[in-house]
């Protein structure tokens, strides 16, 4: 609990099949309630390329306020960039953020080029500024004992990830890399030692949506959102965003529950 450990919005991913960047909107002061919310915990924008320089697919997620809507979704077609949700993730926010998930085809430095674009119409920091060390302030040990799984974590937030769909999804007649399009990120932050509060989003097929609405639900966790981040992809994917207040022990078994009711 002691030790010190990075952020890992800081951390661009260079895995095998994908390539993502981390644009997190750490200018912004978000509150839900009497929570100030930690960036990381919901203001992580990415970016990411499937691993094929020549014939990439381009895949993310821009967080933005309401007034660099406009000029960012102008943007997105001025560059040939498909938008393909815009919606909210959270409820009750302060000030009210709005999420854009687009994607493209082609070259990926030619790709990068039209996004740079984009995100200069915007207040998203670039370049990003690596975040200040700070001591680790959530029980790690019992966020990810409980959850099933090991993950990462940043001061007050630990975050652990999950793929909740089996089988391959493609799009657009190619694959689309898991970790790109249809993770479940799952993030949890300590308010204080008897509170927490949680959100992400849990990416399942069609008939699991109502077991994990259900599951959530009879935890005392509420669904913010449900919607497809998507167009066009096989199987359809739902996502079903949450918000959870409780006691960290609390939060993490009904988040656990909702993680087994979708298998």
């Amino acid at each position: 609990m002691g030790q010190r450990c990075r952020d890992p919005a800081d951390e661009d991913v260079f895995a095998g099949g994908y390539h993502r960047f981390n644009l997190p909107r750490r200018d912004i002061t978000l509150r839900v309630g009497d929570v100030t919310v930690a960036p990381e915990l919901a203001q992580g924008g990415w970016a990411g390329f499937s691993d094929d320089p020549d014939n990439a697919m381009l895949m993310g997620d821009l967080v933005m306020t309401g007034a660099e809507l406009p000029p960012a979704i102008a943007e997105l077609a001025r560059q040939g960039l498909g938008v393909t949700a815009i919606h909210n993730h959270l409820v009750g926010e302060e000030p009210r953020l709005v999420y854009a998930h687009f994607g493209g085809h082609g070259k990926a430095t030619e790709l990068a080029r039209r996004l740079d674009r984009v995100l200069a119409r915007m207040a998203t920091p670039r370049p990003v500024a690596a975040a200040t060390d700070v001591p680790l302030s959530i029980d790690t040990s019992l966020v990810f004992r409980g959850l099933g799984r090991s993950g990462r974590a940043h001061g007050s937030v630990a975050q652990v990830s999950f793929l909740l769909v089996s089988g391959a999804v493609t799009m657009d007649g190619m694959s689309v890399t898991p970790a790109l399009g249809y993770a479940s990120p799952v993030n949890v932050q300590a308010v204080t030692p008897s509170r927490a509060v949680a959100t992400g989003d849990f990416a399942v097929r069609g008939e699991r949506v109502e077991p994990v609405l259900q599951a959530l639900a009879a935890h005392g966790i509420t669904a913010t959102a449900l919607h497809t981040h998507m167009i066009g992809e096989s199987p359809t994917i739902y996502f079903i965003h949450f918000w959870a207040d409780a006691s960290l022990g609390q939060v993490v078994e009904g988040l656990r529950a909702a993680v087994d009711a979708a298998h």
